[in-house]
């Protein structure tokens, strides 16, 4: 039998407790023995709980315990979730973690104290919630040079985005929806300001080429400046506005950004609308393929931190290849980027033709009725290029109302 703790009986903990209860017949006979949670770490005590037994307060108690092989962390953030999961390894123990910000800040140290005890330290769920997409790059994809990797990575932003487009509604508006139906924080922030998905394609470039990134060094921008008249000139193009995060290779060149993109109906990801969240992974060999599903959730996080123990109890005393060394991989600086891009201008076109003409070159010019502005969709631009454009147009008295980049 292999005794389990877990840490932290929140949503995602008692998911992984619901789970490996539920379908312990199946966890057995693909383990091979009973997988059996021993201890569950909370503040509180529930009372009258199947789990009452189980609950401790104090971390040592797991620590010291030399049954329990495999510890769940689902408590998040960084305090005490970074000091418990490296004392966990240390002291020989595998660990299964969903927490995105716990890898993203300190999980090339962890992945290499697993290394050095010869044990795991595995987090499926903390990208795309229950979709697989971190074995898959690990082992399905191990043979790829991975080109790109592009995702719709939190159900929150897309769930207001998706509202925006389809009902024409503010950003504001939808927001406080979101956070009534539990879709979004009381405090948004994480979600709505992108850092939440520079965390996870932090993590997944790390995976794609086996170098430490630095979260920090991503350009990050969130949907809080999108509006609903975007989403109409949108809707007049054919074309969908996504928060993406994505990171491009060429060679020993990594680019890697967050920010809101118009996509029109041929991108693979123009359809995932929603709570849902999709993931666009790009091989030199394979082509393009598509991971889609719940991006969170209680039982479809639970469901792929479960995966993890399962693997780890089949290895508790070997280290499986995964992850990135300490070596630092270089983010290419996003004014080195090119892009399409879309532009709202106040006024009217013809007036200030030439003078766009000059600097953004051709473009295709949208317009929506009853309004005092005009957009333009402009042919692919060097980042830097666009950026001196647009500076150079508002220096002239020109008057940029929105800017995003388009694949459109």
């Amino acid at each position: 039998m292999i005794k389990v703790a877990i840490m932290g009986y929140g949503t995602i903990g008692s998911g992984v407790y619901e789970v490996l209860t539920g379908n312990r017949d199946k966890i057995t006979a693909n383990v091979g023995q009973e997988v059996q949670v021993k201890y569950i770490l909370d503040l509180r005590d529930f009372p009258g709980s199947p789990v009452e037994d189980k609950i401790v307060h104090d971390f040592q108690v797991i620590a010291d315990d030399p049954e329990v092989q495999i510890v769940v962390e689902t408590m998040g953030g960084l305090n005490p979730a970074y000091p418990f999961v490296k004392t966990c390894l240390e002291v020989g123990k595998n660990v299964v973690t969903s927490n995105k910000a716990l890898v993203a800040a300190h999980g090339t140290e962890l992945l290499a104290i697993a290394r050095e005890k010869q044990v795991n330290f595995q987090f499926e769920a903390s990208v795309g919630g229950g979709i697989p997409i971190i074995r898959p790059l690990y082992e399905c994809l191990m043979g790829e040079q991975i080109q790109e990797i592009t995702g719709i990575l939190n159900g929150t932003t897309n769930f207001i985005l998706t509202k925006m487009d389809k009902e024409g509604a503010s950003f504001d508006a939808v927001l406080k929806e979101a956070q009534e139906l539990g879709y979004a924080e009381r405090n948004p922030e994480a979600d709505v300001e992108g850092y939440d998905t520079c965390r996870k394609i932090a993590i997944l470039t790390a995976m794609a080429t086996g170098k430490e990134v630095d979260f920090e060094d991503i350009q990050t921008e969130g949907i809080t400046k999108i509006t609903d008249v975007d989403f109409k000139y949108a809707d007049k193009m054919g074309t969908s506005i996504k928060l993406f995060g994505t990171s491009r290779m060429n060679g020993d060149q990594v680019f890697a950004w967050v920010a809101p993109l118009m996509i029109g109906k041929s991108h693979p990801l123009y359809a995932v609308n929603d709570v849902f969240n999709g993931i666009m992974v790009k091989g030199n060999m394979l082509g393009t393929s598509m991971f889609y599903g719940s991006g969170a959730g209680k039982l479809p996080t639970a469901s792929a931190v479960v995966a993890d123990i399962i693997e780890e109890a089949k290895n508790l005393h070997h280290n499986i290849p995964l992850g990135w060394t300490s070596e630092k991989q270089v983010i290419q600086p996003m004014e080195d980027s090119s892009h399409k891009y879309f532009v709202r201008i106040s006024g009217v076109y013809e007036s200030q033709k030439d003078k766009l003409q000059e600097l953004f070159g051709t473009c295709k010019v949208i317009t929506l009725e009853g309004t005092d502005e005009f957009a333009l969709l402009t042919e692919m631009l060097n980042e830097k290029q666009f950026r001196d454009a647009k500076a150079a147009f508002e220096a002239a008295d020109g008057k940029v109302l929105q800017v995003i980049r388009a694949e459109a």
